[in-house]
C-alpha cells in the first residue's frame, strides 16, 4: 500500500464517520460522499481492504449476456462507434446490464493484461455493494450519468482509474444497462472528464433511441422537439403510442417533460424501477389533439405546420408521427424469405398478440425448440409459463410424445419422491402390490414440466440431478435405473439465485436446468391486452359472440392484473356469464373488480411479518413476496432484484412496509 492509497483510506474513513454529509447530496461531492457512505454503512465494505477486481466464469458471464442479448445487439454499434472516439486517449468501452456485470467490451489488446487486472473487461462486476463507489456501481444506484476520477473510487486499489457512465433505459422507463468509457490513468484534475461525460450521455441517447425505434416498429412513434427545424433529424422527445392511442412506450426525456407537464413527482429512476404512470395514458390527455388527428403530422407536411400544443400548458412542440411498419409476409420479403415473426412456428405465436418484450422471448425460443438444452421460465404466478411451456413442446419434434407437467409445489413432500421417480411394488409402506411408473418415465420421448421447481426437496433434487445428467432414472426399491429420454423445461416465480445463496437450492441442479432463460412479462406490463381479452372471449363462442363496452374496456386496461392471466381469464368468464344482449358492461365485471382494497387497520391482531398486503398496489405485494420469501433480509432482497439497499428503502417507505425487526423495535 503506498503513501497515496493511504491517505485516500483516512478521506474515506473520515468523510464517512461524519453526522451528516457536508456537500449537498445534488453536487458530485455530495453525490460522491453518500456513495462512500452507502458503502459503509449499508454494505458493510472496507475502505482499508484493498480489493482484486471480481472477473465472473465464462458459465456465469454467459448467463448475463443473454439476458441482455437483444439491448447488447443494439448498443453494440453504439460502443463501437464511441470506441473510435475515445481509443486514441487510452479508453476502453464497457456495457453491463442492471446488476452491474460486464457483458460487453471494447479495449485494446495490447493491454489486456493490466486492464483485466484493474477490472476494465469483460465479465468484470462493478456493482456499488461489491466494488464500491465507483461509476458503473454509482449509475445504478442513481440512476444519474457521472464521471468518478481517480480519488473519488471508494476502494483505494481503483484510484488509479477515470470513470465515465451514464444509465441506460428502456421505452418503458427501466434502467436495463450501464454505458461507460474507463482508462487506466489519466491527468489528475477531475475537469479533464468533462467530454468524457458528454460523449457517454450523447451516445445512450443514441443507443436507447435506437432500442426504443426497434422495440416500437408495430406502434405509432411521434417524435418531438421545441424547434420545427430539428424534431425530424434529432428529435428531443419519442413516444410510442399503441393502436387505442394509449402510450405504449417512451424515451427518458420524454417521461420527464411530460411527468412535469402533468405535475406529478419524478420519482428517481433507479433498476428494476418504472414510470408506469404514462404508459396506458391516452395521447388526447396529453396533447391538445385527438388521436385521429396523428396524419396530418406526418413528414410530408412541412415541420412549421406539425406543431401540438401540451394538454395542460399549452406549450409548442413539434411532432413528427410515423406510422406502424406494415407486417411483412414471407412471399413479399426480399428473395421470398420470410420476416423473423413469420418465423415462429404456430404454438409459439399464439401466445402474443405484439407485445414487444414476449415477442423477444418467444424470437429465442424458437431457436431452442428442437435444442438438446434444458430451459428456465422465470415469471409471476399466473403469467403463462406452462401455456409457454406447452407451446415449445408442441412447436418441437418430440410434439408427438407426451408433455407431462408435475406441479412440483402441490404434491405433497412424503410422495413427490414416488411420483416423479415410480416405485416397485411393496418398496415401502403403503407402496401397493402394483408399482408405479413415475412421471419421469410417463415423459419418456416428450417434455418433462417441472413447476414450482423453487418447492422441490433439496433432498431429491440430487436425484433429479442424476436424471439429468445420466439420462436415467431409479425407480423407489430398484437396483437397476432405466433409461428415459426426456427435455426438461422448468419454472418458477422464485430467484433461484437467492435460494442457492441459501442453500436451499443445488447450484448443480441450477446449472443443469437453466440452459436457456427466458422471463415473461407479467399482464400489467403487456401491451396487447385488447388482443388477450378477445383471444379469451372468443374461445368460448357456444353461446354466441360478445362485446365489451367503452367503460368496460377502460376498467379492464386500468386494473393492475395481480392475478395475471388466470385472474383475467376468471374474470371474462364471469362477466360473459352474467352479461346481457352480447355486450359486457361494466356493472357486469366481478363486484368490487378494480375498486381499492378496504383500508381496515387489522395490524394489532396480525404477528410480527402478518402484514395487511390486501392494502398495497401489485407492486408493494411483488415486494412483500420477496421479503417474506428471503426471511426479511434486506440485503438478499436488494441482490435479488438488482437495486441498491437504499432503493429498496425508499420502495419499503413508499408502500408503507416494515420489517418485523423495524415493528418489533419501535414496540420496545
Amino acid at each position: 500500500m503506498d503513501m497515496r492509497q493511504r491517505e485516500h483510506i483516512e478521506a474515506v474513513v473520515a468523510a464517512t464517520t461524519r453526522a451528516q454529509v457536508l456537500a449537498p447530496a445534488r453536487t458530485h461531492e455530495g453525490i460522491i460522499q453518500s456513495s462512500w457512505r452507502r458503502c459503509v454503512h449499508q454494505y458493510g465494505l472496507d475502505p482499508s481492504r484493498m480489493q482484486e477486481a471480481r472477473i465472473l466464469p465464462q458459465t456465469r458471464l454467459r448467463e448475463h449476456q443473454q439476458r441482455i442479448d437483444d439491448f447488447a445487439r443494439i448498443a453494440r454499434h453504439g460502443l463501437q462507434t464511441l470506441y473510435g472516439q475515445v481509443a486514441g486517449m487510452g479508453y476502453v468501452v464497457l456495457l453491463t446490464d442492471a446488476l452491474g456485470v460486464t457483458v460487453d467490451y471494447l479495449g485494446d489488446a495490447n493491454t489486456d493484461a493490466a486492464l483485466r487486472r484493474a477490472g476494465l473487461y469483460l465479465g468484470a462486476e462493478w456493482s456499488e455493494t461489491g466494488a464500491g463507489t465507483c461509476a458503473v456501481g454509482t449509475a445504478l444506484a442513481t440512476g444519474q450519468a457521472l464521471t468518478v476520477h481517480q480519488v473519488d473510487h471508494f476502494d483505494a486499489t481503483h484510484i488509479p482509474l477515470t470513470c465515465t457512465a451514464a444509465p441506460l433505459f428502456d421505452s418503458h422507463g427501466t434502467l436495463a444497462a450501464i454505458l461507460d468509457i474507463s482508462a487506466l490513468s489519466s491527468p489528475q484534475p477531475r475537469d479533464s472528464q468533462h467530454l468524457a461525460l458528454q460523449l457517454v450521455r450523447i451516445y445512450a441517447r443514441h443507443i436507447e433511441n435506437a432500442n426504443f425505434l426497434r422495440a416500437h416498429r408495430q406502434d405509432w412513434i411521434l417524435k418531438l422537439h421545441t424547434s420545427p427545424e430539428f424534431v425530424d433529424v434529432d428529435p428531443e422527445y419519442l413516444i410510442a403510442l399503441d393502436a387505442t392511442g394509449r402510450v405504449a412506450g417512451h424515451n427518458r426525456r420524454a417521461h420527464e417533460m411530460l411527468a412535469a407537464e402533468m405535475g406529478w413527482p419524478l420519482a428517481p429512476l433507479s433498476p428494476g424501477e418504472a414510470p408506469a404512470s404514462l404508459i396506458g395514458v391516452r395521447f388526447d390527455a396529453l396533447f391538445d389533439a385527438r388521436i385521429e388527428d396523428l396524419g396530418r403530422f406526418v413528414y410530408s407536411r412541412p415541420s412549421e405546420l406539425r406543431a401540438a400544443p401540451l394538454a395542460r400548458s399549452g406549450a409548442l412542440l413539434y411532432l413528427s408521427a410515423m406510422p406502424p411498419a406494415p407486417c411483412v409476409t414471407p412471399a413479399a420479403s426480399a428473395g421470398g424469405s420470410a420476416t423473423r415473426s413469420a418465423e415462429l412456428p404456430a404454438p409459439l405465436a399464439a401466445l402474443s398478440g405484439g407485445d414487444v418484450t414476449l415477442a423477444r422471448q418467444l424470437e429465442r425460443a424458437a431457436k431452442l425448440v428442437d435444442s438438446p438444452i434444458n430451459l428456465l421460465v422465470n415469471g409471476e404466478t399466473g403469467s403463462g409459463k406452462e401455456y409457454f411451456a406447452k407451446a415449445l413442446h408442441r412447436a418441437s419434434a418430440r410434439r408427438a410424445g407426451p408433455f407431462v407437467a408435475v406441479n412440483c409445489a402441490a404434491i405433497p413432500e412424503t410422495l413427490i419422491e414416488s411420483e416423479l421417480f415410480g416405485h416397485l411394488p411393496n418398496s415401502f409402506s403403503g407402496a401397493g402390490a402394483k408399482g408405479k411408473r413415475g412421471l419421469i418415465q410417463e415423459a419418456d420421448g416428450g417434455t418433462l414440466f417441472l413447476d414450482e421447481i423453487g418447492d422441490m426437496p433439496r433432498e431429491l433434487q440430487s436425484r433429479l440431478l442424476r436424471v439429468l445428467a445420466e439420462g436415467e432414472v431409479l425407480a423407489i426399491g430398484a437396483s437397476r435405473p432405466v433409461s428415459v429420454d426426456v427435455r426438461v423445461i422448468s419454472a418458477t416465480h422464485h430467484s433461484l439465485d437467492t435460494l442457492m445463496r441459501e442453500g436451499r437450492f443445488r447450484e448443480d441442479l441450477y446449472y443443469r436446468l437453466n440452459g436457456a432463460r427466458f422471463a415473461l412479462p407479467p399482464l400489467r406490463e403487456r401491451t396487447d391486452l385488447d388482443w388477450l381479452i378477445r383471444k379469451f372471449l372468443d374461445a368460448d363462442t357456444a353461446h354466441g359472440a360478445v362485446t365489451l363496452s367503452p367503460a368496460a374496456r377502460e376498467r379492464l386496461h386500468r386494473h393492475e392484473w395481480p392475478g395475471n392471466l388466470r385472474e383475467l381469464c376468471n374474470v371474462l368468464r364471469y362477466a360473459r356469464a352474467v352479461c346481457s344482449h352480447g355486450t359486457i358492461d361494466i356493472d357486469d365485471l366481478p363486484e368490487g373488480f378494480g375498486a381499492p382494497a378496504p383500508a381496515a387497520d387489522t395490524r394489532a391482531q396480525q404477528p410480527a411479518d402478518d402484514f395487511d398486503t390486501h392494502r398495497l398496489p401489485p407492486e408493494g405485494m411483488l415486494l412483500m413476496q420477496y421479503l417474506r420469501a428471503a426471511s426479511w433480509n434486506l440485503s438478499a432482497v436488494a441482490r435479488q432484484i438488482g437495486v441498491s439497499r437504499m432503493t429498496l428503502y425508499r420502495r419499503m417507505e413508499r408502500y408503507g412496509i416494515r420489517s418485523p425487526n423495524q415493528r418489533d423495535a419501535a414496540g420496545r
